[in-house]
């Protein structure tokens, strides 16, 4: 049934919705916005994750010595 769901010429059609809804002057403008905040969301998550890690276990082992 969704075998066939995605094909070239819908994103063609897509594209050219876009330019007619948007502008040809926005669209560079929205897609710099859009990358902005995809590497905001990807700093902010790496940020996260390293936060979130517990601390190697070296470095505990020298703790537990001490």
């Amino acid at each position: 049934m969704l075998r066939n769901a995605l094909e070239p010429w819908h994103l063609a059609i897509l594209l050219i919705v876009c330019l007619l809804v948007f502008g040809s002057k926005k669209l560079p403008d929205m897609a710099r916005g859009v990358g902005k905040s995809l590497r905001i969301l990807k700093a902010e998550t790496r940020a996260l994750r390293t936060e979130e890690q517990p601390p190697p276990k070296a470095t505990a082992r020298a703790e537990e010595t001490a």
